[in-house]
């Protein structure tokens, strides 16, 4: 599986503006939820609830937030840079600056887990990292997540 599987170009955005981490989940979460035409409130509260697991903020500036849900057939991603970093409650305690979204079915299948590992293993090698960061624009963001996972 490739990231190229589950996030369209449409589905990038960088410089995006974030106050805290619960509005800008609730943010992308209503986004997420209006392309799958899904209810935003639940997208939200699933995103919420495994948040409050442990924090999806893995480290490097990145975070995965993600969730399992009945409404979804196929791995569904957002992808956004940050203009400015924010708590996340990370696991290295440093702020955030990259997050993926990434809603999955609630039926696990290998696919689901494979979509989960692609993403962590292409947002944890330096050189994505660094392309991803320096990008000029969204096209260009699209093709440094996307290529990584080509490795």
């Amino acid at each position: 599986m490739k990231i190229s599987d589950f996030l369209s170009p449409a589905d990038v955005a960088l410089d995006v503006r974030a106050n805290d981490k619960s509005r800008l989940l609730q943010q992308l979460s209503t986004q997420a939820a209006t392309e799958l035409s899904l209810n935003a409130e639940e997208v939200s509260s699933a995103i919420m609830k495994r948040e409050e697991l442990g924090s999806t903020g893995v480290g490097n500036g990145v975070a995965l937030p993600h969730a399992r849900l009945k409404n979804i057939e196929a791995p569904f991603g957002l992808f956004v840079r940050l203009r400015h970093a924010i708590d996340f409650e990370a696991i290295d305690d440093q702020p955030v600056d990259l997050v993926f979204l990434l809603l999955l079915s609630n039926a696990p299948n290998e696919a689901q887990l494979n979509a989960l590992a692609c993403v962590a293993r292409s947002l944890r090698d330096p050189e994505t990292l660094q392309r991803v960061r320096n990008a000029p624009d969204r096209e260009a963001l699209f093709r440094a997540i996307t290529d990584a996972s080509g490795k």
